[in-house]
């Protein structure tokens, strides 16, 4: 890759990250509110 091999795995791995994120904060938030109510 020409040294720009730490550039390009370095953003491989923050996409990955963001994907992670995106799949697993609606998840939890959803879970939070769904134990909200059902201790109302």
């Amino acid at each position: 890759m020409s040294g720009y091999a730490p550039y390009v795995w370095g953003s491989f791995g923050f996409t990955a990250m963001v994907l992670a994120w995106n799949w697993w904060a609606p998840r939890s938030r959803r879970r939070r509110i769904l134990e909200a109510e059902l201790d109302e």
